[in-house]
């Protein structure tokens, strides 16, 4: 978790759930990017909105501006750190009710990070989220501080 900075409760409850503030990656004024605990992929990411909002077209007239600086800096970062060849946005909000995206990195060859392989079952299909690789806390630490190291000053 970032060091010089004080974290206020989780703006939503699906926020919450990837692990804010342990997972935090960057804030944005209505998103913020977390590491997802579960890599379906290496880098795999979840993008929530900060909002109250449980049906996309709820977001506000903002939130859907600000996702560009978001998603650009997400395939900035991503790109430098892993050189995905092809990156999904999945909204699903099956179990989570907040507006959220599940940022899955796609790999046609299986990548590594700190003594951890992680194949892409999926590819080149959909992405296989039941073939997710969990991280336990000091994994965690390391790949987003990884992450974090790279993201964009804004």
């Amino acid at each position: 978790m970032p060091q010089d900075a004080e974290y206020p409760a989780a703006a939503n409850e699906t926020i919450a759930k990837f692990g804010y503030p342990h997972t935090l990656l960057a804030n944005y004024e209505h998103w913020t990017v977390l590491l997802r605990p579960q890599q379906v992929t290496l880098g795999s990411l979840v993008l929530a909105c900060r909002e109250q909002a449980t049906r996309f077209s709820d977001i506000s007239q903002g939130a859907f501006t600000s996702l560009a600086a978001a998603t650009g800096d997400i395939e900035a970062v991503l790109g430098q750190a892993f050189s995905y060849d092809k990156l999904n946005y999945l909204m699903l909000m099956m179990v989570d009710p907040h507006v959220h995206f599940h940022v899955v990195p796609r790999y046609a060859e299986t990548k590594g990070f700190g003594g951890v392989d992680f194949a892409d079952a999926g590819w080149p299909g959909i992405p296989d989220l039941s073939a997710s690789t969990t991280l336990n806390h000091s994994q965690i630490d390391a790949l987003a501080e990884f992450l974090r190291g790279r993201w964009p000053a804004r």
